[in-house]
């Protein structure tokens, strides 16, 4: 057993109802290199066979927290945050898993920035029943506005631009005063970073390597599972001060366009085509995105996605072997 009296990474894994994969997930946590962590699983509502299997593992670094009702993954993260006992948190989701140096990475990252609060991404590894894909395919430009960098589209497929929950390390002082909001069902780690973009000495910084599994199996529920459309449209309406108007029109008609193309309502259609075209400014690819995820049920869409972006990976990796002969 390690016994940790000052952890430097409080890692919080919300959860419920996954005793298998949330044993994964600490297990993941527990194997990093940087050894002077905890690890603080939030159980979502009472959960006999998840507080078994936690504690089976037999690490004084992991300890639980069962809520007595369950509140969703936000409220989740943020009790975690409000227990945590180490300067950083990272962020774990139950069925995802971190490659062994990612706190020490990240960490690293965080002190040669320069920058006095820093959020830390990372890229990923996203498995899906079909493909493994790179996520982001690029880390932000010098100068580049990240709102656009989170949003903006330059191809037909999500992904240049990306952060997601499990990559996230952060200073706990600005979680406390930034939590996640309770109750947002989607979008939650982009809402997140927006608003913590807004506070003074904030910026967001990537490891460029892929320091994360992202399990991205789309039968399988999650604890923020997919909400009314409706929510992320008021969702996009209070985060138009804080993105611009490029990155607005693409929020308008990639993001919340791809949930509400499921009503197949005319109507929803031209409102949020004129919500975009009102208050931001739509690029060609936008339009031509906007269309696809009307036209094209999201299975197919995820199918040729992958294909297609398995296949350029394949393709980078055979050019970086050949450069290197």
């Amino acid at each position: 057993m390690v016994i940790v009296q000052t952890p430097v990474v409080s890692v919080v894994i919300p959860t419920r109802n996954r005793p298998e994969l949330v044993v994964r997930a600490v297990r993941s946590a527990l194997d990093q290199t940087l050894r002077e962590i905890e690890v603080v699983v939030i159980i979502d509502g009472p959960d006999a066979a998840t507080v078994a299997a936690l504690r089976e593992i037999g690490d004084e670094r992991v300890r639980w927290v069962e809520r007595e009702t369950s509140g969703g993954a936000p409220a989740a993260r943020n009790h975690g945050v409000d227990v945590a006992a180490a300067e950083w948190v990272a962020f774990l989701d139950d069925d995802d898993e971190w490659l062994p140096e990612k706190l020490e990475t990240q960490l690293s990252r965080a002190k040669a920035s320069g920058v006095p609060l820093p959020i830390v991404g990372s890229r990923l590894y996203m498995r899906t029943p079909r493909a493994e894909l790179i996520m982001p395919r690029r880390v932000p430009a010098p100068g580049e506005p990240i709102s656009e960098y989170l949003a903006v589209r330059h191809g037909l497929f999500h992904g240049d631009g990306f952060i997601q929950t499990s990559t996230i390390m952060a200073p706990t002082a600005l979680l406390r005063k930034v939590p996640f909001a309770d109750g947002l069902r989607r979008l939650q780690e982009l809402d997140w970073t927006l608003r913590s973009l807004q506070e003074e000495g904030v910026d967001l910084i990537y490891a460029e390597e892929p320091l994360v599994i992202w399990y991205a199996d789309e039968n399988r529920p999650r604890i923020s599972f997919d909400a009314p459309w409706k929510q992320s449209l008021v969702w996009l309406r209070e985060t138009r001060p804080r993105v611009t108007p490029r990155a607005y029109a693409a929020l308008a008609m990639s993001v919340v366009g791809s949930m509400a193309a499921a009503s197949r309502s005319p109507r929803v259609f031209f409102d949020l085509l004129g919500e975009a075209r009102r208050h931001g400014k739509p690029s060609m690819t936008d339009y031509v995105t906007f269309l696809q995820v009307w036209l094209v049920p999201a299975g197919p869409r995820r199918v040729v996605r992958d294909f297609f972006l398995s296949r350029s990976r394949r393709k980078g990796k055979k050019q970086l072997q050949a450069s290197a002969r």
